[in-house]
């Protein structure tokens, strides 16, 4: 779902921009009061377990893949504030570094990606968690997804790139599908967390270092041995360009350190796949635990 280059006119993507800034100096502000002193290395983990995740593609119907986005399990994890800075660090290094997402729509991005998906996912798993939270958790995936695939027919739209009235369907339909499988892991994944350590919905901060390293584990090997086996049909987005001819407009403005996950110099795919996800997961958690860090300071310092 990640919009390239050249899908959205100036005034849109300046606007994305303009409102994602907002936006997180809001919940920046917000996560002042929440921040608690184990909370930055947990949230440098939980991005990076998120950013590998993502890379695992998989097919959904039609010749289309889907992937993880981690939105409502940041929500669920941590709340909406809290979960908006570990996306958005989620999303600037997949743009900044692997050219995932075009750089004058990276306002865009977080706007969808790390912003209304997250508030969407707290909005629908607070209606429902109290019934079940399995099922809160669920439906807080596919709502998420969907929400933020109409944010970007929106912004398609309002470029002028295609009507509404197309956009909107295919996106839908599209990300209805991927949001069944978003829904289904992060409910498989709050009701693991759940049996392990119930505490730790809505109160990650209890999660001692054993448990720290154990998650950092299990990212690694997600990273180093099954990223290569993801699915390399198009995503949702990508289809949706398809269907709707305007795959054409998308251009790269910027030439990313690591373009498509793969290492430059390195023949074997599985290989270079594997070692740009390891960069990519190391650069994450770094960020993710310093914008926490820069956050947290903040609140101490009043």
């Amino acid at each position: 779902m990640h919009i390239p280059d050249g899908f959205l006119d100036t005034k849109t993507w300046v606007t994305a921009a303009a409102a994602s800034g907002i936006a997180i100096t809001y919940a920046v502000r917000r996560a002042n009061s929440e921040l608690e002193e184990k909370d930055p290395p947990l949230m440098g983990v939980l991005a990076a377990f998120i950013f590998a995740a993502q890379m695992l593609n998989f097919p959904v119907a039609g010749g289309t893949s889907g992937h993880f986005i981690g939105s409502a399990l940041a929500a669920i994890l941590l709340g909406p504030w809290k979960a908006m800075l570990v996306m958005l660090s989620v999303v600037s290094v997949q743009a900044l570094l692997f050219g995932d997402g075009g750089i004058t729509a990276l306002g865009a991005n977080i706007l969808n990606l790390a912003i209304i998906a997250p508030l969407a996912a707290h909005w629908a798993y607070g209606l429902l968690r109290r019934l079940s939270m399995p099922a809160g958790a669920f439906i807080a995936g596919l709502v998420s997804t969907v929400i933020a695939a109409l944010a970007v027919a929106v912004e398609l739209s309002a470029s002028g790139t295609i009507p509404l009235t197309l956009s909107m369907p295919i996106m839908v339909g599209w990300h209805l599908l991927i949001g069944i499988g978003e829904g289904i892991i992060t409910a498989v994944t709050i009701g693991y967390v759940t049996r392990v350590r119930s505490d730790l919905v809505n109160d990650i901060a209890g999660l001692d270092w054993r448990s720290l390293i154990v998650l950092a584990g299990v990212v690694s090997f997600l990273a180093l041995f099954l990223s290569p086996l993801a699915s390399s049909l198009p995503d949702g987005l990508e289809r949706a360009a398809y269907d709707l001819g305007i795959i054409k407009k998308g251009t790269s403005l910027f030439t990313a350190l690591i373009p498509d996950y793969a290492m430059p110099g390195v023949k074997s795919g599985w290989l270079a796949t594997g070692i740009a996800s390891l960069i990519g997961i190391s650069v994450t958690v770094l960020i993710g635990y310093g914008v926490a860090i820069i956050t947290r300071r903040r609140s101490a310092g009043g």
